[in-house]
């Protein structure tokens, strides 16, 4: 029996008890391993460049740099891996600001350990994830007037906009709906375009909300 593949993980808080309780956590699930350990932005910079890790798990109250700016950095210098805000904060502004910079999901350090694994593992797959109970406040944060009224979507647009707030990629959906990526492309951006939203990051916020 093959073994199972592990996924590398890139802790990035500055409190090292923290860090250890999560590397502890971590290392229970034979399909995750944490390869590093950052106590501040600038030195996750530099880690992610000689590490490559598929996953980083970011403190956003961080001295210095805090979480957001560190992301907005990853993102310019190209790093195409998950990033997972992990944070005590709540606040409208920073989740908007987190998804506008392409995080991968939200969370808050007071979830359960078993739906944070959960939740890393539906990242690694592609899935867009937060904390239960901000569902609600993610949606208001990136919520505009037209896109908080049910907009006149087709039933393909409605299949579409569910596969992407499953995580998928356009070439994924073609093939999940029967349809070519060329067509998907036409329809995420109809879609984009009735419900006044600028990105897919804002029409699966969207889709959580409104398409149960």
């Amino acid at each position: 029996m093959n073994p199972p593949i592990r996924h590398s993980i890139l802790l990035v808080d500055d409190h090292p008890m923290m860090r250890r309780g999560m590397r502890q956590l971590l290392e229970l699930e034979a399909d995750l391993e944490v390869i590093g350990e950052a106590g501040h932005g600038q030195e996750a910079l530099e880690m992610v460049g000689q590490l490559q890790p598929e996953l980083i798990l970011l403190d956003n109250n961080m001295p210095q740099m805090n979480g957001l700016e560190t992301l907005r950095r990853l993102r310019e210098m190209q790093y195409h891996g998950k990033v997972l805000i992990f944070t005590v904060s709540d606040s409208e502004d920073d989740i908007r600001d987190a998804m506008r910079l392409d995080a991968d999901g939200y969370l808050l350090k007071d979830m359960e350990p078993e739906l944070l694994i959960q939740s890393i593992r539906d990242a690694l797959q592609g899935s867009l994830v937060v904390s239960p109970t901000l569902t609600r406040i993610l949606a208001q944060a990136l919520r505009t007037p037209q896109a908080s009224a049910q907009a006149d979507l087709t039933e393909r647009e409605r299949q579409v906009l569910k596969t992407i707030a499953a995580g998928h990629s356009n070439k994924v959906i073609g093939h999940k709906l029967g349809i070519t990526e060329g067509t998907v492309k036409v329809h995420v951006k109809n879609l984009l375009h009735k419900l006044g939203l600028r990105s897919r990051v804002e029409a699966a916020v969207w889709a959580m909300e409104h398409l149960r």
